[in-house]
């Protein structure tokens, strides 16, 4: 009796996902942990990298059936074989591999972004246009690599841009093979913004920089607030045609914000809707971390390089918005604070907080968040700009 009831119980286990485990699979899952470690102890952007992560870690478990790579390796893609095979994250991947998720969370975005900075200082755009540098720096490089094509190029390189739904969008239409790292590290670098990013900017400015406080912006009407979203989707959208689910999006949400008569959708889509799509997101880019997919020939080197690039090109943004900051402090003849040239990547509002936060360990008496978050949201701005250009050039 006892020797039939080990038989079954080892029966189980060979046909349990335990028995189909490989050292990839726990490196993977080891990986998850650590990101969820730290969303949960650590903070960093807990409510991107919580789902993110435990996308990863279901994915990885063998036999679960929530996610299959292979129904997305296929060209073109067999949707019927989709909706029939796939598993339950499959299904909700169709948002991200069809481009629906991230222009709605660009448009929660929207409505929680205050443009009023950027309209009382245009001169900020320039910061958040400097910024994109290193997005199209590391394009360079990558392509100078030799291993990648140039839409595998463009999608490592829109990394720099710290946006992740952006680097989403752009990579499900140019290198949807590298989603997975790609988005990976666009996620970790924007919650790894304050470690990253206050040592290049110490070491770009000095402490007499640092400590310039700068004066108190001037008052946004409502007037300007609400035409602002009109005219830059207008102005935006014929210049580059490519960039418009995002920037419509985008604009759309603000003007919810600042009409003052959708309450309504402006509430849905700044907590119900943007939260929602924020799961759905997670953990589908998550489950595309998948050791089954990472086990395919070389694909492992290209994911490292991936994260190397994706470091590069954030910190070469960091420093040209930095050093352009710079410029402007000395073209003005030390009325702008070169800290805020940081914040012109896309991370809103965590590069403007660094900006803050580092502003203030030089001078207590500086408060440099408002003048920074017109950077910041120019970021926003020129990332997804950026984003369409790359798309008109490879696409």
């Amino acid at each position: 009796m006892w020797r039939d009831f080990i038989n079954a119980i080892s029966a189980i286990l060979q046909e349990s996902g335990f028995a189909n485990m490989t050292p990839l699979h726990f490196v993977m899952i080891a990986i998850a942990c650590v990101f969820l470690y730290l969303a949960i102890a650590k903070k960093y952007e807990p409510l991107l990298l919580v789902p993110i992560s435990f996308g990863m870690l279901a994915a990885n478990l063998p036999l679960g059936g929530l996610m299959h790579p292979e129904l997305w390796d296929t060209t073109p893609l067999d949707f019927g074989a989709i909706l029939h095979e796939g598993g339950l994250f499959d299904l909700l991947y169709l948002g991200v591999k069809l481009g629906i998720y991230p222009p709605l969370i660009f448009l929660g975005i929207g409505v929680m972004t205050d443009f009023g900075p950027l309209i009382a200082n245009p001169k900020s755009l320039l910061l958040g246009a400097a910024a994109q540098f290193g997005i199209f720096g590391t394009y360079l490089g990558a392509m100078a690599l030799g291993r990648f094509t140039e839409k595998q190029a463009a999608s490592i390189a829109i990394i720099g841009g710290a946006d992740g739904p952006t680097a989403i969008w752009l990579t499900t239409k140019l290198a949807p093979e590298l989603l997975g790292p790609i988005a990976l590290a666009a996620y970790s670098y924007m919650a790894l913004v304050p470690v990253i990013q206050p040592p290049i900017m110490k070491a770009l400015t000095t402490k007499k920089e640092r400590q310039i406080v700068m004066e108190q912006l001037r008052p946004v009407s409502k007037t300007e607030k609400i035409l602002f979203p009109i005219i830059v989707t207008i102005i935006t959208i014929l210049l580059i045609p490519s960039a418009a689910p995002l920037i419509a999006m985008l604009m759309l949400g603000n003007l919810f914000r600042e009409c003052g008569v959708v309450e309504r959708l402006s509430d849905t889509a700044q907590n119900a809707l943007i939260n929602i799509i924020t799961i759905f997101l997670g953990l589908t880019v998550g489950a595309t971390a998948s050791a089954d997919k990472l086990s395919q020939p070389g694909f492992g080197i290209q994911a490292l390089l991936i994260i190397v690039l994706g470091l590069i090109a954030f910190s070469v943004g960091t420093a040209a918005g930095v050093l352009f900051g710079k410029l402007m402090c000395w073209i003005t003849g030390g009325k702008v604070n070169p800290l805020i040239g940081s914040a012109g990547v896309s991370a809103v509002p965590m590069a403007a907080r660094v900006s803050q936060k580092v502003g203030q360990e030089a001078n207590p008496q500086n408060f440099l968040l408002m003048h920074a978050m017109g950077p910041n949201v120019a970021g926003v701005i020129g990332s997804a700009i950026a984003a369409g250009v790359l798309l008109s050039m490879v696409g």
